[in-house]
This record gives C-alpha cells, structure tokens and sequence, in this order.
C-alpha cells in the first residue's frame, strides 16, 4: 500500500457478546465528529462476492460437517476479496477502515478454539494479506461466561460459529489475549463487561489518543 496520506485502519475483536456492534457505531459517530472519513465494514464479509462466503461460512444447515481446511480457506478468500475491493481501495483514498473482526478472529477461532495449527494460519495470512495488518486492534474483553450468557438472549437465532460450547469460546478468550500479549503496540484492550457507557467512555479515551497521534503524524508531513 502506498504509504503517503493513508487512512489508518482499525479494527475490533472480542468473543460473542462483548458488544461490538455498539462499540463500531460510537466509532463511527466519533470519528465523523472529528472531521475524519471512513467505512465500516465487516468480517467475513464486506463486499458481494465476500458476503456470499460468509453464508457458506456461517450457514448452520448444512447435512454435512464443515473441515477445518475449508472453514480457514474460506475465511481467507473472503479476506482476500474484503482487501482487494474495499480496505485496500479505501486506505489508500486517505479515509479510516473500521471493522467488525479480521485476521485475529481466525488465530483466536480457528487456531485457538479449533486446534488448527497457527503456523499454517500464518502462511495463508502472508500469501493472502501481502503484510497487510491493521493500525490498531480493539479488543474488547468479557469473561466468557457474561458474553456466552448475552449471547443466548439474541432473538435473531445463532449461527453455525455462535452455537459452539462454552468451553470452545474459553479458548478463544484465551487466545485473544495470547494475541494482544504478543502485539501490545496494536492492541487496545477495553473491559466490556462493564455498562455500555463504561465501555464507551473507555473507547473515548482511546480514540482521542489515537486521532491526536494521527493529525500531529499528518501536521509533521506538511
């Protein structure tokens, strides 16, 4: 990516119901507020072509099981398609990405929660991402049992990935934090089992840090 006059691109992470969906709309709203441009989106998903393998992903009718392999290629192909006609175009306009999960979501699903080797994560990550990471990584952290506990009150239904055990989501907590512990620089770990204006308030501080070290970067270029 060409490196002058970039956007930054940030994204959120977190277990099932650490509430990451109110977190991106006080983003959003945030970020509009300080003059600064930019798109949310999703993973999987983000584009058409990336939708569609999201409910290939995500679909919880299926006669047969889907195998490890196919879940993280698929996962991939997605991201693939996300970078190439939505992040990547977007950064490089000087507008800010905002999204729902990325490549953390796989080590910390796949890898952490499933077993699949990490190793081998990493080697499709490097021949599909081209060294592509985010600016920032938002972790909002919840004890399992308070986000599997949020997430059974949904009324929209589970899908394939929210219906696993809640020893599965353990391991995936788990791993999040392996992941922050080993990129403190990128990460930004937030308490989301606080109050929603808790949670929010600590974003804030976050983000006002975030938005200062990037306009002083831009006033210093000029």
């Amino acid at each position: 990516m060409n490196t002058n006059n970039r956007g930054l691109f940030i994204t959120v992470e977190g277990i099932e119901g650490a509430g990451k969906s109110a977190v991106m709309q006080f983003m959003k709203n945030y970020l509009q507020q300080h003059d600064i441009d930019c798109v949310t989106t999703r993973e999987f998903g983000g584009t058409e072509i990336a939708e569609a393998i999201r409910q290939v992903l995500l679909n919880y009718h299926y006669q047969e099981k889907m195998c490890q392999d196919t879940e993280i290629l698929l996962a991939f192909a997605s991201r693939a398609q996300h970078l190439a006609n939505l992040i990547v175009p977007t950064i490089e306009q000087g507008k800010w990405v905002l999204c729902d999960r990325f490549t953390d979501s796989t080590y910390a699903y796949q890898g952490y929660g499933r077993g699949a080797s990490r190793e081998r994560i990493a080697t499709i990550e490097e021949w599909t991402q081209h060294g592509i990471k985010p600016n920032y990584t938002l972790l909002l952290d919840v004890d399992t049992s308070i986000g599997f506990e949020r997430l059974q009150t949904r009324n929209n239904g589970l899908d394939r990935i929210e219906s696993e055990e809640l020893q599965f989501f353990r391991r995936v907590r788990e791993g999040y934090l392996d992941l922050a512990a080993q990129e403190p620089q990128r990460f930004q770990i937030i308490d989301a089992a606080r109050t929603q204006e808790e949670v929010l308030i600590q974003l804030e501080k976050i983000l006002g840090k975030i938005v200062a070290d990037f306009k002083n970067r831009v006033n210093e270029q000029h």
